[in-house]
């Protein structure tokens, strides 16, 4: 089953700077072969289920073996059987509609 989600993985007790955990993420995202698009809050990522999942946890194994004790994430999930659609449709349906 293809998959959608919105991902955003905080290391808690870190420091301040978080970007090299986020590189760290999502270099793991990218070498599962998915689609991913980071944006300021976290990152889409689109592709099958157990790939994504998967994914989702060598992000968290990767940070703890930085040195990150803690991880807060938050997932968004979205799935539909009705017919194919990618993250950059959901997109530009709404931009047509602005012309």
């Amino acid at each position: 089953m293809n998959v959608h989600v919105e991902l955003c993985v905080i290391p808690i007790g870190t420091g301040l700077s978080l970007s090299h955990y986020i590189a760290a993420c999502q270099q793991e995202l990218e070498d599962a072969g998915l689609k991913v698009h980071l944006h300021a809050f976290g990152t889409n990522v689109e592709g099958e289920w157990d790939q994504v999942f998967a994914a989702v946890r060598r992000c968290h194994e990767t940070l703890h073996d930085m040195g990150a004790v803690r991880l807060f994430t938050t997932l968004k999930v979205g799935t539909r059987t009705d017919r194919p659609q990618s993250l950059a449709d959901k997109v530009d349906s709404v931009k047509d509609l602005r012309g």
